[in-house]
């Protein structure tokens, strides 16, 4: 089967503790995106909350298959008619008081057909700023790519960026996903050089979705949300605050690509 060009999206947002909120904010940029063509979307980690603290994160967790953000991811899928590539969002773990930190993929036809959480667990300590997210997280185990009319597209999130084998181990693909709450102080030094890092070793588009400013608990996201394409070009870029980057994904761009400079056929391990 041909793959087909399709217009990619993603939503930057600055989530907050109310969930409700939180899903009445995405609705609208959503809305926004379909309006300019988009038929794929993508979501920001932790989409539907950020709140004061971690533990409150761990208290709105989901049962996987169940719930109220589930059943609006899929409602807002169908309704539609685009494919909804959900950044992340907190569903059971097996110990009580830990979660998993899940990405979820649905159809046009309000269907989830692809669930990735997160392998890597951040860990950063700098003067005052510490986190820990082996403390309350539950790691996966898998990697994971979907295939879709529009190719085989690779999901990550946030902290996977820093770790090159994760996709190697998926590739070729034709878009890698990368949605995230970035620090400020980590993103200002290599949000940008990571994203265009990995679109260009594996000749795929990159769609990277921040959270994008400051939140209610205090904390401030890096956002940059970007688009970036085979050749390590930024073709949409929204800095900070919530809003829409699209662009289109073209697979002749992908092919010349791959066909002038063939760095995928000369890998040796």
């Amino acid at each position: 089967m041909s793959k087909q060009n399709c217009r990619i999206a993603a939503v930057q947002m600055i989530s907050g503790p109310r969930v409700a909120d939180n899903l009445a904010t995405a609705s609208r940029l959503i809305v926004e995106a379909v309006g300019q063509g988009a038929q794929l979307v993508a979501l920001p980690e932790y989409f539907p909350i950020i709140g004061a603290a971690d533990a409150d994160r761990v208290r709105a967790r989901e049962e996987f298959g169940a719930g109220p953000i589930q059943s609006w991811l899929a409602e807002t899928a169908q309704r539609h008619g685009i494919w909804i590539f959900a950044g992340s969002l907190p569903l059971t773990a097996s110990s009580p008081d830990k979660m998993r930190n899940a990405s979820l993929v649905f159809n046009p036809a309000g269907e989830c057909v692809a669930r990735y959480d997160k392998i890597h667990l951040f860990g950063f300590k700098k003067g005052d700023e510490a986190y820990d997210e082996a403390g309350f997280i539950e790691p996966g185990d898998q990697v994971v790519a979907v295939d879709t009319p529009f190719g085989k597209i690779a999901l990550s999130i946030c902290y996977d960026l820093r770790f090159p084998e994760l996709y190697r181990a998926l590739a070729p693909v034709d878009l890698i996903l990368v949605p995230a709450a970035f620090t400020e102080t980590t993103g200002k030094a290599h949000w940008e050089i990571l994203l265009r890092a990995r679109a260009i070793e594996n000749q795929c588009y990159l769609l990277a979705v921040g959270q994008g400013g400051r939140h209610e608990n205090g904390r401030m996201t890096h956002g940059n949300s970007m688009i970036i394409d085979p050749w390590g070009e930024i073709l949409d870029r929204k800095l900070k605050g919530p809003g829409v980057v699209i662009t289109d994904l073209d697979h002749q761009c992908i092919a010349d690509v791959r066909e002038s400079l063939p760095a995928l056929g000369h890998r040796k391990l």
